[in-house]
């Protein structure tokens, strides 16, 4: 039986798929190249190909109604916005993804925007390198910040990626707020985090970071009034999702120095343009989309996806599934 992997994936679980399956492994990142619905039932069609793994491929209608050699679609993902699920189901396709895949990598980098933010760190780097830091006392006075110690962090959205945030904001004696309404207070407080209302989370936070989905109940959920309840010394940190945010009411309150800065790594139009407002500001850390870009969320997601192509392959429901309703 074959498996088409077009997904990047840690080559000793690779190997480990290669003592059960025929495996075709052209990592896209390797490629450099996305295939097209039509590729994609070709390839199936003809290669007689069973299961697919995608991490970026668009998995379309057209691959479903087509393709009817399909039976498994791996996702290596946790949103799977970028197949149809219905369609997959229509036709019988189990879909799995790997949830929580880069929940650690996530977290680790939004502790490192704060920690940029707070001490002042890619100004510090810049004032070094660009041959400005001249009188020895001077950044001192230039680059003193400020310490997560103490500081009242709050995490909008509370799943696997916020519970990792919270988990090291912890080791550094902060204290915690949480905004989720799926996630019961009573879970927080073991975690040793206070649920709070998404209100008094913004007004009482002198850090807020971002951790939830798009979806129709989160898109916008950072309006300009909630924004306006923010401290004037408080920071903002998104590494989530910008459709969460009111972006032009971010960048309004920056540009008015109505809070103290803030950090992205995702933006609504990206790479981002040499027009966009927010590369004139001089209070933002930016990064290019680089939440889950680390080895170990490869790592990650080539260990659950392989463990549910085993399950699948003895006929056992795999742990991962999007739409279990193809299961019954």
């Amino acid at each position: 039986m074959k498996v088409l992997v077009l997904a990047p994936f840690a080559e000793p679980v690779l190997d480990r798929l290669k003592q059960k399956l025929d495996v075709i492994y052209e990592n896209w990142m390797d490629t450099k190249r996305l295939l097209s619905s039509a590729e994609l039932v070709q390839r199936i069609q003809e290669q007689d190909i069973p299961l697919l793994v995608v991490e970026a491929d668009f998995v379309q209608r057209e691959v479903f109604e087509k393709a009817s050699r399909l039976r498994f679609l791996g996702v290596c993902r946790a949103d799977v916005v970028h197949v149809d699920v219905a369609a997959a189901t229509e036709h019988g396709v189990v879909v799995v993804n790997t949830p929580g895949r880069n929940a650690v990598a996530v977290a680790e980098l939004t502790l490192g925007l704060m920690l940029s933010l707070l001490r002042k760190i890619p100004a510090a780097h810049n004032m070094v390198s660009g041959g400005e830091w001249v009188d020895p006392t001077q950044a001192y006075f230039q680059m003193r910040g400020s310490e997560l110690w103490r500081k009242t962090v709050g995490i909008v959205g509370f799943g696997a990626i916020g519970q990792q945030v919270a988990k090291r904001l912890l080791a550094f004696e902060s204290a915690v707020f949480a905004y989720d309404p799926y996630v019961d207070s009573s879970k927080m407080k073991d975690l040793g985090v206070t649920g709070v209302e998404l209100d008094e989370l913004m007004s009482r936070s002198d850090v807020v970071t971002v951790h939830c989905t798009t979806t129709p109940e989160t898109v916008g959920l950072i309006s300009a009034r909630r924004l306006s309840l923010m401290k004037p010394t408080a920071y903002f940190v998104n590494a989530a999702s910008a459709y969460v945010v009111d972006e032009e009411a971010l960048v309004r309150v920056l540009r008015e120095r109505r809070i103290a800065g803030a950090a992205f790594d995702v933006y609504k139009n990206w790479p981002v343009k040499q027009n966009d407002p927010i590369l004139k500001l001089d209070n933002v850390v930016l990064t290019p989309h680089i939440g889950g870009a680390t080895d170990e969320s490869v790592l990650r997601h080539s260990e659950m996806m392989a463990d549910d192509i085993e399950r699948f392959l003895k006929g056992e429901r795999p742990k991962n599934m999007v739409n279990p309703q193809v299961w019954k």
